[in-house]
């Protein structure tokens, strides 16, 4: 339930603030001999490269996001595993760093492909 409840609080953030920046285009004052209707005519919230770095931003937190996790469970599992085989600690803790390195490498690739997207 919590984690439901964390995802609607991070939907409900994301949507407001990219409201909140559509409403920021749209109520820039016109400039002097401009009327209302012709000022924000050539006003588009997106361009080619906007929308490539908002996607890549979003690309890159989702990532981010996902390793983090990972990383997170796999740490709980071997403190488990440690905590209920004291005997194994060395091997549980040398596994757990190895596995814990690729999904960061994994994560970090993953960025870097979420950024070299924005530079078609």
């Amino acid at each position: 339930m919590k984690r439901r409840s964390a995802i609607v609080v991070v939907a409900v953030i994301g949507a407001g603030l990219l409201l909140a920046g559509a409403s920021q285009v749209m109520a820039a004052e016109p400039a002097a001999g401009e009327n209302a209707q012709t000022a924000h005519s050539g006003v588009r919230l997106f361009d080619d490269q906007g929308a490539a770095w908002f996607g890549a931003a979003i690309g890159a937190g989702l990532v981010i996001m996902g390793g983090a996790a990972g990383i997170s469970r796999i740490g709980g599992s071997a403190v488990e595993s440690m905590a209920r085989q004291p005997e194994v600690a060395g091997s549980v803790n040398t596994a757990m760093i190895i596995t814990a390195a690729m999904i960061e490498g994994a994560t970090l690739f993953a960025v870097v492909v979420c950024l070299l997207a924005t530079f078609k």
